[in-house]
């Protein structure tokens, strides 16, 4: 049941974050990946850590020293999932940078103005995307 429930919460809070977060801050994300895939991340990971209490019907935390499940604590484990989290999004923005600027050394970010004019359908691929 846990599941369920924070996949509708997921859920919703994803939709708001590719209609409204996206309008906030302006950002361009054509195919809405940042607002799916990192906000949905993040609280399906900050979610585990309060859906996985045994009072909410989660399974807990198995010792595996004590061969048991352990005594849990939701506080401990949602710090524990946000360190994931954080390390996660520290990890993703520094290899996106360095690949970014290994691109923009090696072929650059963007097309000369007249390219942009012309535009990118005819100058890059030869070709036209709609018939006029």
């Amino acid at each position: 049941m846990g599941s369920i429930a924070l996949g509708l919460i997921a859920g919703a809070i994803c939709l708001w974050a590719v209609n409204g977060l996206k309008k906030i801050f302006g950002y361009d994300d054509a195919l809405d990946v940042f607002g799916v895939h990192c906000i949905g991340g993040i609280v399906g990971a900050l979610g585990v850590g309060v859906f996985a209490a045994p009072s909410l019907g989660g399974t807990g935390v198995y010792d595996y020293v004590a061969n048991k499940v352990a005594d849990y604590d939701m506080g401990t484990q949602l710090i524990s999932q946000a360190w994931g989290v954080g390390t996660t999004v520290v990890w993703s923005a520094v290899v996106a940078f360095i690949c970014y600027k290994i691109v923009d050394i090696v072929i650059g970010l963007r097309v000369t103005e007249e390219v942009e004019r012309e535009g990118l359908d005819v100058n890059e691929h030869g070709e036209t995307a709609y018939h006029m």
